[in-house]
């Protein structure tokens, strides 16, 4: 079919702002759970109101408002190569906000004892949380990163907003050229593929992380 070729590129595309979301939204995600947890009420609420922000507005308005906030808010002007960055940090931004509720409410969910018996061992707090917290936190919540992957492949058919061609924007093309829903059936099977690749890896990480079964 000759419009496979172009929805493989456009798989591509999809690709790349799947790992890069993931990439810098993942750590941006732990340090917004510090933020939400730390003891000082002011950089606690900064960061809740962040998250309120982030998860309470649609993507597709986050995608918009960072596309254009450089001219509006800085009078610069916007090139065609903004259009590939702002996807990725209207992503990053969005999905940094999720993970860090993930995060939060595994580290909350840790006993209060393991800190303490790390101490009397003569470990550091970061000592800690690096060797002992974070490794089983990661255990825990990643059936809910699972999920929240699961969730982004399919997000990343928002870039058509900015007009960055990634596969639902190609599959929509073909179909407004061929008057045919085929071409967007085809998209939701690659689609369903590439979020059973994740679905897979994600179990196997599982499976390797259940050491103590």
């Amino acid at each position: 079919m000759a419009m496979l070729p172009q929805l493989t590129e456009g798989l591509g595309v999809t690709a790349l702002i799947f790992i890069l979301t993931l990439l810098f939204s993942l750590p941006l995600g732990l340090f917004l759970s510090f933020g939400r947890m730390a003891k000082c009420r002011l950089l606690a609420g900064l960061a809740k109101f962040y998250i309120s922000v982030m998860r309470g507005t649609p993507l597709m308005l986050q995608l918009v408002v960072v596309y254009f906030a450089p001219y509006y808010v800085f009078g610069i002007r916007i090139s065609s190569s903004w259009r590939f960055l702002a996807v990725i940090l209207a992503f990053v931004l969005n999905y940094a906000a999720y993970f860090a509720e993930i995060y939060r409410s595994g580290i909350e969910s840790m006993p209060a004892g393991q800190y303490e018996a790390a101490s009397v061992l003569g470990y550091t707090r970061a000592q800690t949380f690096v060797r002992i917290i974070l490794p089983q936190v990661i255990k825990r919540i990643l059936p809910s990163i699972t999920n929240e992957m699961i969730t982004l492949v399919k997000d990343t058919s928002l870039a058509f907003v900015l007009a960055e061609v990634e596969m639902f924007t190609v599959a929509k093309q073909f179909a407004a050229a061929q008057a045919s829903v085929m071409p967007l059936m085809i998209a939701g099977v690659f689609y369903y593929f590439f979020n059973l690749i994740v679905a897979v890896v994600m179990e196997r990480a599982e499976k390797l992380l259940s050491y103590y079964r």
